[in-house]
């Protein structure tokens, strides 16, 4: 996997307005500037944040492109939980789980009590 890649990429498009013109006309041209897999063009260019989240993408980074995609905030959240649910634990970066991730993907019941 490429994470840095993928961070580079988005770490360049949510500061370069050019870029993100660029990137809106045909992303195929600006990611291929990048060395990425096909799971991480594929989460690029469809804007799935649950998935970039399980690829390890930093979450400050991730933040300004779910801003750009025009996701509102609690449906960002809500895509990494859902990404979780979907592709498994956070694979690799700060975020990496252990444990499956599933005290992130859902919230305790009460019965369970809350986490601490």
């Amino acid at each position: 996997m490429s994470l840095y890649q993928v961070q580079k990429f988005l770490y360049n498009l949510n500061r370069d307005a050019q870029m993100q013109h660029a990137f809106a006309d045909n992303k195929n041209k600006v990611l291929a500037n990048y060395e990425l897999t096909e799971e991480e063009l594929a989460a690029l260019e469809s804007g799935d944040i649950g998935l970039l989240y399980v690829l390890g993408v930093n979450g400050q980074i991730l933040m300004h492109y779910a801003a750009y995609l025009q996701i509102d905030w609690f449906d960002y959240l809500q895509a990494m939980r859902d990404g979780v649910d979907k592709h498994g634990p956070v694979r690799a970066g700060t975020y990496a789980m252990t444990g499956g991730g599933k005290q992130f993907a859902h919230a305790p019941s009460s019965e369970e009590g809350e986490c601490s």
